[in-house]
């Protein structure tokens, strides 16, 4: 009984099975544009394996050498828009998000001191633009819900559960948000991330 105790006392509480999530950090920068605040966004270089062409916030995979979820967000920032880590500052975490897809994300949002200051890395980044933040507080995003039902694989060992192959799997729903601005579509991630913030600010 004294082992078991002792396990528990030093056990720091987590998300069950979070060591098995790939964690990901991403930064919501902020930069003032004559006089007023916009938020800055990323189209995903159109080579990229992952998500191509897709709107998206700096950030990405933290890794053994970052110190911290935030030092991962910004140096991924840094990386992406071609920042010295200096112009990168009042870097403040909203809520982290854990998907359905097996990741765990760090968000942060931040202030970038001028845009002259930003040379895109190519090989990431197709091109940047920048939201007024007035335009997301006068409209709300569009929301849609999505189902997803379990599939058990073959094999699955349906005669060890109560109901058999009628097990009554509970459906899970998630709800996509989307933004529009100009020819400019915001979703998935991002958007939630996004509206998050703006939750946060009001």
């Amino acid at each position: 009984m004294e082992k078991i105790l002792e396990a528990l006392r030093n056990h720091k509480p987590g998300i069950l099975g979070g060591n098995h999530f790939l964690k990901y950090a991403v930064l919501v920068p902020l930069i003032e544009i004559e006089g007023e605040t916009h938020v800055l966004f990323e189209v995903r270089a159109h080579n990229l394996r992952r998500q191509p062409g897709e709107i998206c916030f700096p950030g990405g995979k933290i890794d053994v050498e970052d110190e911290n979820e935030k030092c991962a967000a910004i140096r991924e920032t840094s990386e992406e828009l071609g920042l010295s880590e200096d112009h990168i500052k009042n870097v403040y975490p909203l809520d982290y998000l854990v998907t359905p897809y097996g990741t765990i994300i760090y968000p942060f949002a931040g202030t970038i001191s001028d845009m002259n200051d930003i040379s895109v890395n190519p090989d990431e980044v197709e091109e940047i633009f920048t939201v007024p933040i007035s335009h997301f507080q006068k409209v709300q995003p569009k929301c849609y819900k999505v189902d997803f039902q379990a599939k058990p694989e073959k094999g699955f060992p349906f005669h060890l559960i109560v109901g058999g192959e009628n097990y009554n799997w509970r459906t899970r729903q998630v709800y996509e948000l989307f933004y529009c601005y100009e020819d400019k579509v915001i979703w998935g991630l991002t958007a939630k991330i996004l509206h998050h913030f703006m939750e946060l600010i009001r």
